[in-house]
């Protein structure tokens, strides 16, 4: 009998039968997807669009072997990724964003009375003996008509000083500030990147150029003084400028005049005036005007009568007049100062009430 593994017929003419090379080749499934070409799938042949039935196969090195449906996740992981690092790069807000932490600079000076302080002559009318040129409250802050400047425009001029605007209002004409320890208001208005310098100051106030809290508003000791009017004496004025092409400013100069008696005193009551000056250097970007935000960036306040040395980080400390025997005048001019002496700030100012 023939060999059961050879054709009836035989073995074909060329052929070669049971020797042939290729018998001992396995064609498994890593042999498969080496592969160069790949035939085409029996879908893929009914449609028609191949003019051959088979087609090279992408040689993806290690990848080669992946579904491609994993390819395909694999290439839109690595856009995504190199999307955001451009973007992380290259983004606008991170080249103009806000600047964070202590951006107010504080100068207190305590103007110390060359006489004693005389109680005012009229207490129903406690500021008669000011000059002319005070109003009463918002009406001195003398706020410029509003216009376009280069970069922005007067809307956004407007919208900055109308929150200008309320934040003296809130910080130095409140009787709740003022006198009842009320600071959430004032926050409200400050950017968020300031807002934790805020905070220090408002909570452990102290000298350091940085953390008066009575460089961001008004505010005196409701244990020692109350307001004998809520009424305030306002002159003072705006301007409006530009830093650079994203940050508008507003300079604040003014002067505030403050009737105070002392705490817990009932009529007839000695009325006292107090006068703050404040300097301050407000600035916006569009992020801040879009929110109703402005950035403190400097103060520099005057106030008196006060006594040289005194305090005045966390509150003003005001020199009240008093009933009885009339007090020693203080000292016409600054206590001496030993430059040796760390024990005060070298920053620390004092000059006498004209």
């Amino acid at each position: 009998m023939g060999d059961p593994r050879e054709p009836p017929e035989g073995t074909p003419d060329g052929g070669s039968g049971n020797e042939d090379e290729y018998r001992s080749v396995v064609f498994d499934e890593s042999f498969v997807r080496a592969a160069r070409i790949q035939e085409l799938s029996a879908r893929e042949r009914l449609g028609g669009h191949y003019p051959r039935a088979v087609r090279p196969r992408v040689f993806l090195g290690p990848f080669g072997s992946l579904p491609r449906q994993a390819v395909a996740l694999l290439l839109l992981v690595a856009m995504a990724f190199a999307a955001a690092v451009y973007f992380g790069v290259s983004s606008p807000h991170r080249l103009t964003a806000a600047p964070t932490g202590n951006q107010l600079t504080v100068s207190l000076v305590a103007l110390s009375p060359v006489s004693p302080v005389a109680a005012v002559a009229d207490t129903k009318n406690p500021f008669a003996a000011l000059p002319s040129g005070y109003a009463d409250g918002s009406a001195g802050f003398g706020v410029p008509a509003p216009s376009a400047t280069e970069h922005f425009t007067k809307a956004e001029v407007t919208r900055a000083l109308d929150v200008a605007q309320s934040y003296l209002t809130a910080a130095d004409l409140s009787p709740a500030v003022l006198v009842q320890g009320e600071t959430g208001e004032v926050r409200s208005l400050i950017t968020p990147g300031e807002q934790a310098q805020y905070d220090q100051s408002i909570n452990n106030a102290r000298d350091d150029q940085h953390h008066a809290a009575t460089g961001w508003l008004v505010r005196f000791d409701p244990g020692q003084v109350a307001l004998a009017s809520d009424v305030v004496k306002v002159t003072g004025t705006m301007q409006v400028t530009e830093v650079d092409t994203g940050t508008l400013e507003v300079t604040t100069d003014h002067t505030f005049v403050y009737a105070l008696r002392p705490a817990g005193t009932e009529s007839p009551v000695l009325v006292s005036l107090f006068s703050v000056r404040r300097e301050l250097r407000l600035e916006f970007d569009r992020a801040d005007i879009g929110a109703g935000h402005l950035r403190v960036v400097d103060a520099v306040e005057q106030a008196g009568p006060t006594t040289c040395g005194t305090p005045l980080a966390d509150h003003f400390q005001p020199v009240l007049a008093t009933r009885g025997p009339v007090p020693a005048a203080p000292p016409a001019s600054p206590a001496p100062v030993n430059p040796g002496d760390h024990a005060h700030p070298a920053w620390q100012l004092c000059g006498v009430l004209g």
